[in-house]
């Protein structure tokens, strides 16, 4: 499974870069408002982070398919080649989809809550389809069941589209995605955190150097001890 940040800021993508083995940021259009700076500012800076090679998503905006489009072309000459443009999976954002992988435009279809929008995503050219696995729960269905289930129709149809699953609440629902073979997830930092907080992981540090420290002296370590 892929790791993906789910963040706009950018402090906290370079303190999650420096520690996880992160490979990416995705970003909506609620993130960015979340900065209170100018979307392009924001998205350049992560962009010259992260590089010109690494995954970075970005929604449009737009409501008709042909304005999406548009903006995407001015996404992709101001972020570079290599930004997957996020399209809601509408009546709308199908189409927007079919003219953008003609394009060879690389897409992520997001806003999707049923196997059957990820589907039909996957079918218009998307190379990403991003079920909201919490907002799917809260809306009395089973988030991880439903991405299972697309990831399942994907391989049972041959369709090369990947699952990019988002929307997470805990670290439990990370692994068991990740436990099924899901090809990327989309991860808020404060989860991405949770993924390796552990008190008995802690508790167990702790003893170790406890223990060294009371044969070797307080503050030695295998660089220095005799």
């Amino acid at each position: 499974m892929k790791f993906i940040i789910d963040d706009a800021n950018v402090e906290a993508i370079k303190n999650l870069y420096e520690y996880f083995p992160v490979e990416g940021v995705t970003t909506n259009p609620s993130i960015l408002a979340k900065s209170k700076r100018p979307p392009y500012e924001v998205l350049g800076e992560i962009r010259e982070f992260i590089g010109k090679d690494a995954d970075l998503h970005v929604q449009v905006v737009s409501k008709c398919a042909e304005d999406m489009v548009t903006e995407a072309e001015e996404m992709l000459k101001r972020l570079g080649e290599n930004t997957y443009i996020k399209v809601p999976t509408t009546r709308e954002g199908l189409k927007a989809m079919k003219l953008l992988s003609s394009k060879g435009v690389k897409i992520t279809a997001t806003a999707i809550y049923t196997p059957m929008q990820a589907f039909l995503a996957a079918k218009a050219g998307s190379s990403y389809a991003a079920p909201y696995v919490n907002r799917i729960d809260n809306l009395g269905a089973d988030g991880i069941e439903t991405v299972k289930k697309i990831h399942d129709i994907f391989q049972n149809n041959g369709l090369k589209t990947e699952v990019l699953a988002a929307s997470f609440k805990n670290s439990q629902q990370v692994l068991e995605l990740c436990a099924y073979g899901i090809g990327a997830a989309t991860i808020a930092p404060d989860v991405i955190e949770g993924l390796i907080k552990n008190d008995a992981v802690t508790a167990a540090v702790g003893a170790f150097t406890k223990d060294f420290e009371g044969l070797c002296g307080e503050g030695k370590t295998m660089k220095d001890c005799c």
